[in-house]
């Protein structure tokens, strides 16, 4: 896949992703892709964004690059951080700079 940006994400807000644990998976649904201020680097390939995923399960899953596939954008790399926990389970934020 060529640099991901915002527009690959945008249409699959509340699409489900597969986030790979080895022998099992993890549902995930994806809640917000927004874009982030541009900060003024020159010569950025992409403008910044952010994408918040939600699990419904209460398990955290520590920060690190996953595999997570979608059915629309195949599968895909993904480092994701744990950022907040409620009644409903785990969101986690990925951040493209």
């Amino acid at each position: 896949m060529e640099i991901v940006t915002l527009g690959h994400f945008a249409g699959c807000v509340g699409s489900a992703f597969d986030l790979e644990l080895g022998e099992s998976s993890v549902a995930l649904t994806l809640a917000e892709a927004r874009p982030l201020p541009e900060t003024g680097f020159p010569g950025m390939r992409r403008s910044p964004f952010s994408l918040m995923f939600r699990s419904g399960s209460q398990v955290v899953l520590p920060q690190k690059l996953y595999k997570l596939k979608n059915s629309t954008l195949g599968q895909m790399d993904i480092f994701l951080v744990p950022v907040a926990r409620d009644k409903e389970g785990i969101v986690y934020q990925a951040i493209f700079n």
